[in-house]
């Protein structure tokens, strides 16, 4: 593989150099699975390339946006007509309003949206709106759910947290997560346990609906409805951390899959098209606490950027069309029926957590549903698998606790590809 690689190599060298891990994300450094990180050059539908010019099957899809695959047509030509009038304001642009009516009409839950530039900057934004607006200081965290590098949310934080072995973070005073509590997610009573100790001191309980930083994790049965509940009778808010699952799952998210509708959701990957976005929202009685109309600040000098805006208004018109995500639905699970033939037929310690166009492989005999069950799962063998997949041509995401994503522009020759190859990389184990 090195000899294949060589530029990534060298690239790779100088990066160490100028940036800690030679990466600007944790989650993309190969540190969990050995080696280093291959730099890619283009990408085209399914696939990626390389700066050696190698081409894999990509299943990471830039952690999950690219529901429609690498440099879709109508996504592209939207970026370059934008670009042509401008990369930046400062502010107001008529693609704010249009991307906004496009996610308040699919999301029940939400009456008013405001745009941030990243996932993190929309949870850290629900939080202290929530705050803000029940006047409590307290919130309810998951183990495994990963919310954005904000100091009070890393707390046995999922995604490259998990990956290094690193679920809370150096730099982060004791002080900024006193008011973070911790419960464990699929177990209602650590969730009553709270309650019935701190009361109205909660403002609000976060949680992804389905996880997918600790891999895919399924919410059991009741669960979420029961949060609904204990929230709702409480006082304190909702939070769902939709940033992976909104128009992923469906055009209304897991929320609407689930019937379960929080009072603030946050969003980012797809509704961005690729481009770096995030938004929070919810009922109008809490969105008016939000600055400039209300007393609970938040800003963005690049908020509502024109790029981006025009990247996800255009990709939310594809991915939404009548029978996307049922074919998404569809392939997902052929693709996922016949892995699992193979561990069957291998008799390979393995289990496949899957939900909509997203799933994680689990090198475990044990049910994941929750972080510690996770964590117990084989990750040298992953690493190994990882490797093995990589050489043949398929890229998965270099980590155990991530989330395998199929896109719209996979057709059967690639899946076809990509079964034969996950044949004989487990077959080699």
């Amino acid at each position: 593989m090195k000899n294949k690689t060589r530029k990534s190599a060298a690239l790779y060298k100088s990066a160490v150099q100028l940036m800690p891990g030679g990466v600007n994300s944790p989650v993309r450094s190969y540190s969990a699975v050995g080696g280093f990180p291959l730099f890619i050059s283009r990408a085209k539908g399914p696939y990626v390339y390389d700066e050696d010019g190698n081409r894999y099957i990509d299943f990471v899809a830039s952690w999950g946006p690219l529901i429609l695959g690498h440099a879709h047509p109508r996504v592209v030509n939207a970026i370059k007509r934008s670009a042509a009038k401008g990369t930046s304001f400062g502010a107001p642009c008529r693609q704010e309003v249009e991307l906004a009516k496009v996610v308040c009409k699919s999301f029940k839950s939400i009456e008013i949206v405001r745009m941030t530039n990243s996932g993190t900057e929309a949870t850290m934004s629900a939080i202290r709106l929530a705050r803000g607006f029940t006047n409590r200081e307290y919130i309810v965290k998951f183990e495994g759910c990963y919310h954005g590098h904000a100091d009070y949310l890393l707390v046995k934080a999922g995604s490259g947290a998990t990956t290094f072995g690193h679920p809370s973070s150096l730099g982060v005073p004791k002080a900024f997560t006193n008011k973070t509590l911790l419960a464990r997610f699929n177990d209602i009573d650590s969730v009553m346990k709270l309650f019935n100790k701190y009361g109205r001191k909660i403002a609000a309980v976060i949680l992804e609906p389905v996880p997918g930083n600790m891999g895919v994790v399924l919410p059991k049965r009741g669960f979420l409805k029961e949060l609904r509940k204990i929230t709702k009778d409480d006082g304190s808010l909702l939070i769902f951390d939709e940033v992976i699952t909104g128009f992923r799952l469906n055009k209304g998210g897991a929320q609407h899959l689930f019937g379960v509708f929080p009072d603030i959701t946050c969003l980012g990957k797809i509704i961005g098209g690729g481009l770096p976005v995030g938004a929070y929202g919810g009922r109008k009685s809490i969105m008016k606490y939000v600055s400039p109309d209300g007393p609970v600040y938040q800003a963005g000098t690049l908020s509502g950027n024109p790029l981006a805006m025009a990247a996800g208004i255009a990709t939310l018109k594809e991915a939404t069309k009548k029978s996307v995500y049922k074919k998404l639905d569809s392939n997902t699970n052929i693709f996922i029926h016949e892995i699992r033939e193979i561990i069957k037929k291998l008799n390979i310690d393995a289990q496949i957590n899957c939900i909509g166009s997203m799933f994680t492989l689990f090198f475990t005999n044990n049910e994941v549903h929750d972080y510690k069950s996770a964590l117990g799962c084989n990750t040298k063998i992953f690493s190994r698998f990882f490797k093995n997949l990589l050489s043949a041509g398929i890229m998965f995401p270099p980590s155990q606790f991530e989330t395998v994503f199929i896109s719209m522009a996979h057709t059967e020759k690639e899946f076809k590809i990509a079964i034969n190859s996950i044949y004989k990389a487990l077959k080699e184990l």
